[in-house]
């Protein structure tokens, strides 16, 4: 798909189908989150995949938004390997996640898949269940699914400020 025309499509979509997802799909939207750009190219993130009926259940006590997906991709950001701006002391591993989950984000929608960025979750209580997870700031969970046909973006989603209003040109 044409990039502009990629992110103009692109929505949260909050109505998925449970059904797996194809092996080669989800190997290159993964793929895309692992070609993110990161601060010295420190990479200070990790990337977990959670399917099966536990794990669905888990996820559902820990967030309500899983929009009945059957796969989930979390992302979290390492900060004890992460680059740091000396100017000011800037840790970078949450931007750094975030650019791998952008990437993550669009890939599925490339993929024909839907899903939304949910940043809405218990993530101390997620780290309970998946010790994995401990050392790393949980940023996102990427619900990954079919869409369903009724599916459709938010009332507002397409609303944007303008250039002009966004955007100043300083000379």
């Amino acid at each position: 798909m044409e990039f502009n025309k990629l992110v103009q499509d692109r929505y949260s979509c909050r109505k998925l189908k449970g059904t797996p997802i194809e092996e080669e799909k989800l190997d290159r939207i993964l793929e895309a989150g692992l070609a993110a750009p990161t601060g010295c190219n420190y990479q200070p993130y990790k990337l977990w995949v959670l399917t099966g009926e536990e794990n669905c259940r888990i996820l559902s006590e820990l967030t309500k938004y899983t929009f009945g997906a059957g796969t989930f991709i979390v992302v979290g950001a390492d900060p004890s390997k992460a680059w740091t701006r000396k100017f000011d002391g800037l840790n970078i591993a949450v931007i750094d996640a975030s650019i791998v989950a952008t990437h993550i984000m669009l890939a599925i929608h490339d993929e024909g898949l839907g899903s939304t960025w949910v940043g809405s979750f218990n993530a101390p209580e997620m780290k309970k269940h998946y010790p994995e997870m401990e050392d790393y700031e949980l940023i996102a969970i990427f619900p990954v699914g079919e869409i369903e046909e009724d599916a459709k973006p938010a009332r507002l989603h397409f609303e944007r400020k303008g250039i002009s209003e966004m955007v100043t040109y300083l000379d």
